[in-house]
């Protein structure tokens, strides 16, 4: 499969009445990124479907992932086109390969919950953040406790494009 460019993945959402824009900035070497898809629903609205926050290191490791909104009332397919278009950006604009984030420890199900839409999403277990003092640097990242997880960049945004385009 080829991957998308960024360019395509909007012109895709685009045509299926979506905007998809990034806005980035680069503050002291870091990219810091908010990604967004939204609908027009008149000549001067838009309404916000999901969105994606970040930012990036200058290594092949740092893409860290902080915050993914879905609106309850989004289309169908708004998950996949922020994995992908997030991915695909990486990949284009950045050294990262790949991807962290932090399934929130919130109460016992919403986390299961988590885990699992992120495992879906190609992301993969690698420890459990809890109250250790190692565990402090990734609780001031994120906020809290919960599930450490890393993903391939590619290998995610080939299972979310795919998904994108069935």
């Amino acid at each position: 499969m080829n991957k998308p460019s960024l360019n395509i993945l909007e012109k895709e959402a685009s045509d299926r009445g979506m905007l998809l824009r990034i806005q980035v900035r680069r503050p002291l070497n870091i990219w810091s990124f908010r990604l967004v898809v939204g609908e027009i629903t008149s000549k001067d609205k838009l309404q916000l479907l999901g969105e994606m926050k970040g930012w990036a290191y200058q290594n092949t490791n740092g893409l860290q992932l902080d915050t993914m909104k879905v609106g309850r009332d989004a289309k169908s397919k708004v998950g996949d086109i922020l994995w992908a278009a997030t991915m695909a950006w990486a990949l284009e604009e950045t050294p990262c390969r790949r991807a962290r984030l932090l399934a929130i420890y919130d109460e016992n199900n919403q986390h299961k919950v988590l885990q699992r839409y992120f495992r879906r999403r190609g992301f993969n277990t690698v420890r459990h953040v809890g109250s250790s003092p190692l565990d402090l640097p990734l609780r001031l990242v994120w906020g809290g406790a919960g599930a450490f997880m890393v993903g391939n960049c590619e290998e995610v945004l080939d299972k979310n494009y795919r998904s994108w385009t069935e």
